[in-house]
């Protein structure tokens, strides 16, 4: 699916600021940027639009010599993270120019995608919101478990998909609806109003809506 621009960002932490009318806002601070593009693909030679970014920059001998090569066509160094933003029309930009925070503007609507905090092995309760067993008398050690996962002999398995205790969180998330209190182009920082996915200084794609 074709996305609008977009922008890699850190995730630096939540604060508050003060708005016209003296209220609070809860702001999450991201600093975005400068993104470099380091490759430019079009539906001619490549069968789809996409601009390819980078953020984060990184030491010789954390970049492996394909991707060294691949960051010198752009001239701008070399980096931790790359991202393809898929386009509905042919590439405007060129190779070498950089997407910065001023791309926004306060008051868009934007979505924000990063890896959930990991939360390691959980039960059902925690993981899916499982009520447990009873806690009447009669019911020993048993408060927390998931009760009967099984079946009858048709069809004799436990069917996939089905709720578990298993390793929470550490995924792909997306946040949608999410307004830009303040953008700050001289310190890369945009003011997000609303939670993002992400633990401290995770790694965000901030997109328009």
């Amino acid at each position: 699916m074709a996305e609008k621009m977009a922008i890699l960002g850190r995730k630096l932490g939540m604060t508050r600021i003060f708005v016209s009318d003296g209220s609070a806002v809860a702001c999450t601070v991201i600093e975005a940027g400068p993104c470099p593009v380091i490759q430019v693909k079009d539906a001619a030679s490549d069968g789809y639009n996409a601009v390819q970014i980078a953020f984060g920059t990184a030491k010789e001998k954390h970049v492996t010599k394909p991707m060294q090569g691949h960051f010198e066509k752009a001239g701008k160094g070399l980096f931790r993270k790359t991202r393809e933003i898929r386009l509905e029309g042919a590439p405007e930009m060129e190779v070498g120019q950089e997407l910065t925070v001023e791309i926004f503007n306060p008051g868009d609507k934007v979505k924000v995608t990063g890896t959930s905090i990991g939360k390691g092995f959980q039960g059902v309760m925690k993981r899916w919101n499982f009520g447990g067993m009873p806690a009447s008398h009669g019911h020993e050690k048993v408060h927390r478990s998931p009760g009967s996962i099984g079946n009858n002999t048709e069809p004799g398995k436990i069917i996939k998909g089905k709720k578990m205790a298993g390793h929470m969180g550490s995924e792909r998330t997306t946040v949608i609806n999410l307004e830009v209190v303040a953008v700050r182009a001289d310190e890369n920082l945009i003011l997000i109003k609303g939670a993002v996915p992400g633990p401290k200084n995770g790694l965000v794609m901030v997109r328009k809506q």
